[in-house]
């Protein structure tokens, strides 16, 4: 299959399956071997978009936090650090602090999990939409880090 078909076989799998953590469920408590294939798919979305081009994509996945930066407070405020993902790639999560909680205790070194929609960047991309959606038009987004969910 071709690396274009792929992806579009992935973007359809996420929006059938939505990238909302579930109701009841903690990504953090999920068994391994699913976070880890979660992961890794979600990796695998997020290389393609960046080789692609392309943004406005659903995407979950998780990685490591290498970088804390200051926040953004033009416009919207958000929250932003760089993630490291599993693959090596980098990718810059910007949290809406106006709209979910601060992670506070964030740290580099950290393990994170996400679910927002990816933008591409010549640095590897941009993850954002992190949180709910307070018109309750698109499904929201949401943040896990030490067993606590920000939306």
């Amino acid at each position: 299959m071709k690396p274009l078909a792929l992806l579009v076989l992935a973007v359809a799998v996420a929006a059938y399956a939505g990238f909302a953590e579930p109701r009841g469920s903690a990504v953090g408590n999920a068994p391994a071997a699913v976070c880890d294939r979660a992961a890794s798919d979600g990796d695998a979305v997020i290389r393609q978009a960046f080789d692609s081009r392309l943004g406005n994509l659903p995407v979950t996945g998780s990685g490591t936090v290498t970088r804390l930066l200051p926040d953004d407070n033009a416009g919207s405020r958000h929250q932003r650090f760089i993630v490291t993902l599993a693959s090596g790639q980098t990718i810059l999560i910007a949290h809406n602090i106006d709209l979910a909680p601060r992670i506070e205790a964030l740290q580099p070194g950290d393990p994170i999990a996400f679910a927002g929609v990816y933008e591409w960047n010549s640095k590897g991309g941009v993850v954002h939409w992190t949180h709910h959606d307070p018109a309750g038009v698109r499904t929201g987004g949401w943040l896990r880090h030490r067993n606590r969910t920000y939306r």
